[in-house]
């Protein structure tokens, strides 16, 4: 396969040197070649959305829409571009991206490094792609907490009529204080906030676009519920569920395992896995989920969906595999 030939030279690259050429690779992919089509599968119902497979691309590897075209032609059911913040942002500072190949696992403190949302609805604009785009937003790092709203909702307007559906961010470990958004009264105010925008801008626009919550894996029982609870109560279509994770129980002593921020990959597999079958348990088929974290093969992606997940996300599996994985979980989930 070609990606067997291609990650040998990528692994041989800085991790964020490997992941900008990828990134600019698959834009000129996408400029020369006409956009691809999802990989043919029984087709699913989720949030309103008719998705052509159950396998999609989770936000973080294109994340200002730069690439849309030459990711379609992996096969994909649906892809998530972003996080995108209302402002340009630089991130944290380098090196932020770490590979853990003894355990196919990477750690990122990236940090919302983006074009901000202007520039990323130029290039969703400029795509050919037909498919489905969820566009994941969050809040600019100086913003302060106490008025992160403003960020969500500012973005949430822009992106608003460019997307079928949108993520709300409030789980990466490397903004800080984001996760405190995920508290009970926090929570319920924003998202409170959000469903009333949702509302009006489905007015303005004439037609309705579906919100998603996506949530950290580094939460126990009561959160889970609460966050159930608030999905519930606001009327949110759906989560998705996990973003990257702060533990390092199965990543001890290994090269870069110590390094700051949130880690991805196989060895988030089982914690994220548990919040799913928690969360899933709770939510009682009333919202769909979205399961992101730890898919390394079409037996991930297959636990996922045994755990209670409709759809499946992937990003760091494909680090390690290549768009060979997107086939093997579309027939795995099929």
């Amino acid at each position: 396969m070609l990606y067997d030939l291609v990650r040998p030279f990528l692994f041989s690259l800085d991790p964020e040197t490997a992941h900008e050429a990828t990134i600019a690779g698959l834009h000129a992919a996408g400029f020369v070649l006409p956009a691809g089509h999802a990989i043919a599968a029984p087709s699913v119902e989720a949030m309103g959305l008719t998705f052509p497979n159950r396998i999609g691309l989770a936000a973080g590897l294109d994340k200002n829409g730069e690439a849309i075209d030459g990711l379609s032609r992996m096969g994909f059911g649906f892809i998530e571009i972003g996080t995108v913040t209302p402002r340009p942002q630089p991130g944290n500072p380098k090196p932020r991206l770490f590979r853990l190949p003894e355990v196919h696992g990477i750690v990122n403190r990236m940090g919302f490094n983006n074009h901000g949302v202007v520039a990323l609805i130029a290039n969703v604009r400029a795509a050919k792609y037909k498919g489905i785009l969820g566009i994941n937003i969050g809040k600019n790092f100086d913003t302060p907490i106490e008025r992160a709203a403003d960020d969500y909702l500012d973005a949430l307007e822009k992106v608003y009529g460019l997307a079928n559906y949108v993520a709300i961010n409030v789980s990466s470990p490397n903004t800080k204080n984001l996760r405190q958004l995920q508290g009970e009264s926090e929570l319920d105010a924003l998202l409170g906030k959000l469903k009333e925008a949702q509302n009006r801008l489905a007015g303005h626009h004439g037609r309705y676009v579906p919100l998603a919550l996506k949530i950290a894996p580094d939460l126990d029982e009561a959160a889970i519920v609460a966050i159930a609870d608030a999905l519930r109560r606001h009327r949110i279509d759906g989560v998705i569920a996990t973003n990257t994770t702060l533990a390092r129980d199965k990543v001890k002593g290994l090269p870069h395992a110590d390094e700051a921020g949130g880690l991805s990959g196989a060895p988030l597999m089982e914690a994220s896995t548990a919040v799913l079958r928690r969360l899933s348990a709770a939510l009682a088929g009333e919202v769909p989920i979205i399961a992101a974290g730890g898919v390394l093969d079409g037996a991930g992606a297959r636990a996922k969906i045994d755990a209670g997940a409709t759809l499946v996300q992937v990003f760091s599996g494909l680090i390690y595999r290549g768009p060979g994985l997107v086939r093997e979980c579309v027939r795995a989930t099929a």
